[in-house]
């Protein structure tokens, strides 16, 4: 295992996007519990794009125009779901003391489908992976799983890192309507922001 592989894959998973947002979102509004939970849809959405990277399905995306832009404007109205849920209090980001708790099975296919939808997701590491196997590697299958499992714990580990963050200072938010309010603004806005970059992407 290569310190490279290691330092780029935790620049990668620390990197804001739709999944940090979403346990972000999960911690403050829910507590520690629901961010750990919620790291662990999205990690579990994960293993469809490795799976795809791995096996070589990630070049039917790259490839092919429908397929990508079919996967990507999925993940589009899904990011804009969420943010009109963020808006409307009943979704990711209601928060109070009185929230009703949300199902674990809730918030980790939320947390699925957040990773699932993003075609991006499967071409990086179609060509993420390849550069840590050596063309000469015997076993390059086993060393791309290897790879991926590091990954996926590293992107859970951060992941909760974030969440727990999020809900330690919960309880400052909660007490301070305003804020609440802004949050909840700057979370649906970001949750558009990112759909519109998925929108822009380009294979």
């Amino acid at each position: 295992m290569s310190i490279e592989f290691l330092l780029t894959s935790l620049i990668v998973v620390a990197s804001p996007g739709t999944g940090v947002l979403y346990t972000l979102s999960a911690g403050l509004s829910r507590g520690a519990r629901a961010s750990i939970i919620a790291a662990f849809g999205c990690m579990l959405g994960i293993i469809p794009h490795m799976a795809a990277a791995i096996t070589g399905l990630a070049a039917l995306l790259h490839t092919s125009a429908f397929a990508f832009e079919t996967l990507k404007y999925l993940g589009v109205a899904y990011l804009l779901y969420m943010a009109w849920n963020t808006l409307k209090e009943s979704g990711s980001l209601n928060v109070g003391q009185d929230v009703a708790p949300r199902s674990a099975g809730k918030v980790i296919t939320s947390g699925i489908l957040i990773n699932i939808l993003n075609p991006k997701l499967s071409i990086f590491f179609f060509a993420f992976l390849p550069q840590f196997v050596s063309t000469t590697e015997p076993h390059a299958l086993s060393k791309m799983l290897e790879l991926s499992t590091v990954f996926m714990v590293l992107t859970f580990i951060v992941f909760v890192g974030y969440g727990i963050f999020a809900a330690s200072i919960r309880s400052h938010v909660v007490s301070r309507p305003i804020v609440l309010t802004w949050m909840r603004r700057t979370f649906a806005g970001a949750f558009v922001a990112l759909g519109a970059k998925l929108a822009l992407a380009e294979r």
